[in-house]
């Protein structure tokens, strides 16, 4: 596992040093230093207050956490910039997970779907998802069970082990690339999954 600071860090993406971003940490921490309850805040927050571009067919593509908040909008990546940006700014360790999903809930295409994982000292690395929720979406925090707002089930998709303390490169280049939620959705980054 790399060093934990690697997973506490401000960065050009997670950029938690921003002031507006530095005030929403703030104020989502009032009054508790409980790390659990300032976790699940800013998870039910991000979740619940960023709307999801697509949902709501906003269409500036943001990418890091300062865009996102500024914007009140991101996709699923994006969303996950924020909430690691948040969540670090108050001394929580959080990374970057992946799921290889059906753009279409059919099977091919494929893209990469993230998420966030955060450090709990009882449970170890536990992963939630900012997404959004919506009819059939639900997720939760509620550790040490995981309730993500999706389930691989198709022959291509996959959940990725690996909590990566940055996003991914080509996820990156993907958001700032593409400058429309359309164009970027004719455009999703993906990972090919190689069977040992």
């Amino acid at each position: 596992m790399n060093d934990m600071k690697e997973y506490l860090r401000s960065t050009e993406i997670i950029d938690y040093d921003n002031s507006d971003v530095q005030a929403k940490a703030k104020d989502l921490a009032e009054e508790t230093d409980d790390a659990l309850v300032i976790a699940k805040r800013c998870f039910e927050w991000v979740r619940d207050q960023i709307e999801h571009s697509v949902d709501y067919e906003r269409n500036s593509v943001t990418c890091n956490a300062s865009e996102v908040l500024r914007e009140g909008t991101g996709l699923c990546n994006a969303k996950s910039h924020l909430l690691a940006a948040l969540l670090r700014a108050n001394s929580i360790p959080t990374g970057f997970c992946y799921q290889r999903l059906s753009q279409n809930g059919e099977g091919p295409p494929f893209c990469l779907h993230g998420l966030n994982a955060i450090y709990l000292p009882e449970t170890g690395w536990y992963r939630i998802d900012p997404r959004g929720n919506k009819e059939d979406v639900d997720a939760q925090f509620c550790p040490p069970v995981e309730k993500l707002a999706f389930e691989p089930h198709f022959d291509g998709e996959a959940d990725l082990p690996e909590v990566w303390p940055d996003p991914l490169p080509h996820v990156i280049k993907a958001f700032r690339t593409h400058h429309t939620y359309e164009k970027l959705l004719e455009n999703l980054p993906d990972i090919e999954i190689v069977k040992l």
